[in-house]
């Protein structure tokens, strides 16, 4: 269920500005390499873009009063307010998406996209996730 409180604008250019970059790695490079491929080149078209981002971003988890670090990473957390996670799959499954909304809900971040950059059109491989 998304909130009924707009995506604030902040977010919303941060949000703009990894898409592009995520067409431009995809347009250069296409489907079929590895995950850690493109992740890497889209940390690299965000540093080119100065989008400072956090890669492998590790995430504690509170539980019953306590702190765990349970090894948890986000692929990469965009401005502090962003959580992006990539894939190359062929076919993005209900749990990839339920993953995100997790990892929102536990991040405390609002607006996330998951990328699957094994599609022939990134169009279709974008999804935008909202709490």
């Amino acid at each position: 269920m998304t909130s009924l409180v707009p995506i604030p604008a902040e977010t919303e250019l941060v949000a703009k500005q990894v898409v592009d970059a995520v067409f431009r790695v995809h347009s250069t490079l296409g489907p079929g390499l590895l995950e850690s491929v493109y992740e890497t080149c889209l940390c690299h078209e965000l540093s080119k873009r100065s989008v400072s981002f956090r890669q492998q971003a590790i995430l504690p988890i509170e539980y019953d009063s306590v702190t765990i670090d349970s090894g948890l990473r986000l692929d990469l957390e965009v401005e502090e307010c962003l959580i992006v996670e990539l894939k190359a799959v062929e076919v993005i499954a209900p749990i990839h998406s339920a993953q995100l909304l997790t990892y929102l809900k536990l991040a405390g971040k609002r607006l996330g996209l998951l990328v699957n950059f094994n599609s022939v059109l990134i169009k279709d491989g974008i999804k935008r996730v909202a709490l």
